[in-house]
């Protein structure tokens, strides 16, 4: 009975000692995952705003505006900043641990990895499950938000910026050039105004000088010119009588320019929301429905069309294939059946027969190839919500092993195998996506290709930590090299007579 109680003690202090070790193991990670998360996310929003800084630099846009666009692009990036982020966080938190050889106390202890890997992989298995139920709710919201907000903002007008010495066009209707800008923005000189309206001919005002006002809503622009010449051409009503040339002078001219083309306007986000990326998994499996039953019913529509468009009468002559001779010996024989006057005639109609019959088949065929570009869009995007969220497990089953293997903390090593291997994921996962668009393979291989290609490389790095592989250190090449040159010079040494 002592033995049982003293067993019972001893399991629970046992299990006392591993929760706390649990607990540690987590609070050592989450502070790496949150830095890092943080980090990865900064630095992919620079990675997008450096692709459209052209887009978006020169617009005259609100602040407001701007924050709203990188939360929305912010919130986009998230399903591609989880995996790097658990990958990073899961090796430095190991290397520290192997670095400082509490791994090595852990297993002398009868703690296994896997044991040690437990308490993380259900903390990744959570964030995981988070990570697609973001996809699911908030990413369709998000993109449906982001994109219409930059389709808004690169098909604005640039601000308005008159620059001298070039012929400015951007107001609808005119022409403007000056000759001198000071700096204070306002002040021009030697002013040229085209003015292309309908109702008559071009006018044109010339002036010395000038000063340009906004109006308080910056609306209208006003140009307050001053000695200047206004030039207008009045068409006759007669086509046989010359046009009217009128020239009038001016001390002071006030001439307004509407700028309402130039304000940032938004459009009805309804109109992008139809798009895959904008719907959720249940949204989709009824498009997905949809589109499978159209292709099917459009299927059927072409197949009828051209079963009797088309027709292949298998009731004909079809004997003559067993005993007629090889197509090219018959070509003269057809030339000859046709009479000469007859023969260009006949040529031409099978050539123009020829030529509708392959017009009418393209636009069908064309229109089956969008309907099933667009399926496949859906359902790459369905497969994308799950492959997303299951990487983050997989690269902690990498990260884990891999930094109890080189035993390196910080952000140095761990930052470089990090890279190597968030490369090789998205690499394959860019792949994967182009060939299920392309159809070249089934939407869910390809989509998952990358967790695929990443799951035994995992598994073998598990296996080397479990059997405390010296995989990355270097003293072991070092010692593998030292005896590949003793063997050779073993070969080398010729014997002694």
């Amino acid at each position: 009975m002592c033995i049982y109680r003293a067993h019972k003690a001893s399991n629970q202090h046992y299990t006392q000692v591993v929760k706390k070790l649990d607990k540690l193991i987590i609070k050592t990670f989450m502070g790496p995952f949150v830095a890092t998360f943080f980090v990865t996310l900064f630095v992919l929003v620079m990675q997008f705003l450096w692709k459209y800084i052209d887009d978006l630099v020169g617009k005259g846009l609100d602040t407001p505006v701007i924050i709203e666009l990188i939360t929305y692009t912010s919130a986009n990036l998230v399903s591609l900043a989880l995996p790097l982020a658990v990958l990073l966080s899961s090796i430095m938190t190991f290397g520290n641990l192997g670095e400082s050889f509490e791994l090595v106390a852990l297993k002398s202890s009868g703690i296994s990895l896997t044991r040690f890997m437990r308490p993380l992989l259900m903390v990744c298995a959570t964030i995981a499950v988070l990570a697609f139920l973001f996809n699911n709710y908030a990413l369709p919201v998000a993109n449906l938000r982001a994109k219409s907000l930059l389709y808004d903002i690169t098909n604005s007008k640039p601000a308005f910026n008159i620059k001298a010495g070039v012929f400015y066009t951007d107001i609808p209707d005119y022409t403007i050039k000056v000759a001198q800008k000071e700096s204070d923005n306002k002040t021009i000189h030697q002013v040229m105004i085209i003015d292309h309206t309908p109702g008559g001919g071009d006018k044109v005002i010339l002036a010395e000088k000038g000063t340009m006002l906004l109006s308080p809503d910056k609306r209208f622009l006003y140009f307050v010119l001053e000695k200047g010449w206004r030039y207008e051409e009045r068409n006759s009503r007669s086509a046989n009588e010359p046009g009217e040339l009128i020239r009038l002078g001016f001390r002071e001219y006030k001439k307004a320019f509407d700028l309402s083309s130039f304000a940032f306007s938004r459009l009805d986000i309804g109109l992008f929301a139809s798009n895959q990326q904008m719907l959720n998994v249940r949204q989709l499996d009824k498009a997905i429905d949809s589109l499978y039953k159209e292709e099917k019913l459009f299927s059927r529509t072409v197949n009828a069309y051209i079963t009797t468009r088309y027709p292949f009468y298998k009731w004909n002559d079809t004997g003559w294939l067993a005993k007629a001779a090889p197509l090219a010996a018959n070509v003269a024989s057809f030339r000859d059946v046709i009479p000469e006057k007859s023969l260009r005639y006949v040529l031409e109609r099978a050539e123009q027969n020829i030529r509708d019959g392959q017009n009418n088949l393209e636009g069908p065929a064309r229109e089956f190839g969008d309907k099933h570009s667009t399926l496949l869009l859906h359902k790459v995007e369905w497969q994308r919500k799950f492959t997303l969220a299951f990487s983050c497990i997989v690269m902690f089953l990498i990260g884990a092993p891999l930094g109890s293997i080189i035993r390196k903390g910080g952000l140095g090593t761990p930052l470089i195998f990090a890279v190597v291997f968030f490369v090789i994921f998205n690499i394959f996962f860019m792949v994967g996506e182009k060939m299920a668009r392309k159809d070249v393979m089934t939407t869910w291989s390809g989509m998952w290709l990358s967790n695929i290609v990443l799951i035994p490389i995992a598994m073998f790095l598990i296996y080397k930590a479990l059997n405390d592989s010296q995989l990355f250190n270097k003293e072991f090449y070092f010692r593998i090299f030292d005896n590949i040159k003793k063997l050779f010079k073993r070969f080398n040494t010729k014997p002694t007579t």
